[in-house]
This record gives structure tokens, C-alpha cells and sequence, in this order.
């Protein structure tokens, strides 16, 4: 329960600052904030639960076998739960007039998602569950830049979600149309496959153990 909690509420605080910071008119300053309020809340909760507030990255620790699938089901759902609440506190606050939503192209959104959303289940998954890196300082920096750097380079084409919850959020919000949902699951989740596929090419030893969680479980 703790780490459900801790998921839904670093979910909230970085869906919370997308809303705020974008509706709010953070204009260039936006995807700082963004990569500042993930940075921060991964140094919150990552000893707790490992700091994933991200559907994408939990699919990713699964497939590494760093959780279990039913693990992975209940964070999501603390995720989304996070992310809802979030808007409705972003419609609160900042107020219900949202810009006209975009529509990403569809095949310029799945390349600018994918590669960023990638990009992010790769580097937690090197900084954050890597034997090699265990104890490091770094890990919350490396993941809040991350999103703040692909913010910057594709918020223009598909509003840099890189993230199953945060994409629901924006569509709450208007930020996105609906019907654009599809291109950010597809993305979002395929690329946290290729991320854990390709870490554990690289790390052969993490197919060699038990699954956390279920040490029962055979490799």
C-alpha cells in the first residue's frame, strides 16, 4: 500500500506541474519544471517504490523481472488514479479554458513518443535497477532530464508525454484531442518493451534471477 500511495502521488505532482506549467503560460520555462517536479518526486519515492509514476516504466521493470505483473496491474492503477486527480485539480486551479487541443500527426507522435519514451525506460533502467549502478546519487537527475530534454525537442509535435498516465491527464485537460489517445499507448508501450529487451541484452544477469516479489517464481 505504501508504494501505491507513493505512486499515485508523485504521479500527481508531475501530471499536476504539466497541466499548471503548460495551462498556466510557463511558455520556455515548462519543461524544466516537468523535469524538475519528476526529478524531485523520483528522489521521494524511489526507495519506497522505485519512483516509476509511469505506466511505460513499470511495463519496462516488469519485462527486466524487476516486479511481477500483477505488481505492475496495481501500479498502474495508482498511476491513472494519480493523473486524474491531478487534472481535475489542474481544472481547479489554473481554470477550464484549455488551448485548442493538438492533434499529432500520427506517424510523427509515434517516432517522437517512442524515441523519448525509450529514451526514459532506458536510462531508469540503467541508473535506477542496474546491479552495477546500485547506490548511486545520480538516478533522479538522469531521469528529470531526460523528460526535460524531450519536452524541448518534441513538445511541439505529440506535448512530450512519454507516459501512458500523463497522456490521459493531457487529454482530461484538453490539451490533446481524444482520439490521439491510441498513439500514445502504442508508443509509450512498445518502447518500454524495446528498453527492457535492450537492457537485458546488455544485462544477461538479470534474466538469471528470481522475479521481485515472487521468489518462487523460476527464471
Amino acid at each position: 500500500m505504501a508504494q501505491l500511495i507513493v505512486e499515485l502521488i508523485g504521479t500527481f505532482v508531475l501530471v499536476f506541474t504539466v497541466g499548471a506549467s503548460v495551462l498556466g503560460g510557463a511558455g520556455a520555462l515548462a519543461p524544466l519544471a516537468i523535469g524538475s517536479a519528476l526529478m524531485v518526486m523520483v528522489y521521494a519515492g524511489g526507495h519506497i517504490s522505485g519512483g516509476h509514476y509511469n505506466p511505460a516504466v513499470s511495463l519496462a521493470v516488469m519485462v527486466r523481472r524487476g516486479m511481477t505483473v500483477r505488481s505492475m496491474v496495481e501500479y498502474w492503477v495508482a498511476q491513472v488514479v494519480g493523473a486524474l486527480l491531478a487534472a481535475g485539480a489542474v481544472l481547479l486551479v489554473v481554470g477550464g479554458a484549455a488551448p485548442t487541443p493538438l492533434a499529432p500527426d500520427a506517424l510523427k507522435g509515434l517516432v517522437a513518443e517512442f524515441v523519448f519514451t525509450f529514451a526514459l525506460c532506458y536510462v531508469v533502467l540503467n541508473v535506477a535497477t542496474a546491479d552495477e549502478t546500485t547506490g548511486n546519487s545520480f538516478y533522479g537527475l538522469a531521469i528529470g532530464f531526460t523528460v526535460t530534454a524531450g519536452a524541448v525537442a518534441v513538445g511541439g509535435i505529440s506535448d512530450a508525454a512519454f507516459n501512458p498516465a500523463v497522456a490521459i491527464g493531457i487529454i482530461v485537460l484538453g490539451m490533446v484531442t481524444p482520439g490521439s489517445i491510441w498513439i500514445y499507448l502504442v508508443a509509450n508501450l512498445l518502447a518500454a518493451v524495446a528498453a527492457a529487451g535492450i537492457f537485458l541484452l546488455a544485462h544477461p544477469r538479470a534474466l538469471a534471477g528470481p522475479v521481485a516479489g515472487e521468489p518462487d517464481v523460476e527464471p
